[in-house]
């Protein structure tokens, strides 16, 4: 009976291990985030948050507060994409607002501490992989056609491991930096208490790049 007990025992510590994560040096983070329209956080590859409301959801404005574990160094990828109906890069089509949208995220990462060690600014590199329309007279089109006259668009694949440390993203464009006058955020955005280093984030031109992907390493 006593063998028997170990040999329980042993396959019931076992089975405890295998729950326990590789790493018990881990640290928790917790992470704020707005975004017009919506992102999803990745950190080493892995997702670790994604915003609430669908992308499909106009005007959906709304901040996300959240924690995630990792240790450090660690790579922050983060994906960001406006609302958009088709890959004319319009919405409200076939109204009096019809119109090219804009985007805008921001985001903010602290320690266990309260330290903040990771917040959206320039240092960050950031991909636009969805550009439409590549003339925004195509707004002012009565029949707006994705891929025709001024309504053409540019889209790229997203890098294989972009997310990951492995990856080499020196011929990445830093991100572009904008102002809450330019991006006017709503809904969530004063909810937050942004440290004062945290900017709001985007591809070259806030109505044009629709899909952005945007990396961080934190040391």
């Amino acid at each position: 009976m006593g063998h028997e007990h170990s040999i329980a025992r042993a396959i019931y510590t076992l089975a405890i291990f295998a729950l326990v994560p590789a790493s018990l040096s881990a640290e928790t983070f917790s992470a704020d985030v707005w975004a017009d329209n919506w992102f999803a956080l990745r950190v080493n590859g892995v997702q670790v948050a994604e915003d609430s409301v669908p992308i499909t959801t106009e005007r959906s404005f709304n901040a996300e507060s959240f924690e995630f574990q990792a240790d450090r160094p660690f790579v922050l990828g983060l994906v960001a994409r406006d609302f958009i109906e088709n890959d004319t890069g319009l919405e409200y089509i076939g109204t009096r607002r019809q119109q090219v949208g804009d985007g805008g995220v921001i985001l903010q990462i602290r320690d266990a501490t309260g330290e903040t060690v990771a917040v959206t600014d320039d240092t960050w590199q950031c991909l636009t992989i969805h550009t439409a329309p590549l003339d925004t007279a195509c707004e002012d089109e009565a029949n707006p056609v994705a891929g025709e006259g001024a309504c053409a668009y540019e889209i790229l694949a997203e890098p294989e491991g972009w997310d990951t440390a492995g990856f080499d993203a020196s011929d990445w464009p830093q991100a572009s930096v904008y102002t809450a006058a330019e991006v006017d955020p709503k809904f969530g955005y004063d909810e937050i208490a942004w440290d004062h280093a945290a900017n709001l984030i985007w591809g070259p031109d806030l109505e044009q790049s629709n899909t952005v992907l945007c990396r961080l390493t934190v040391e």
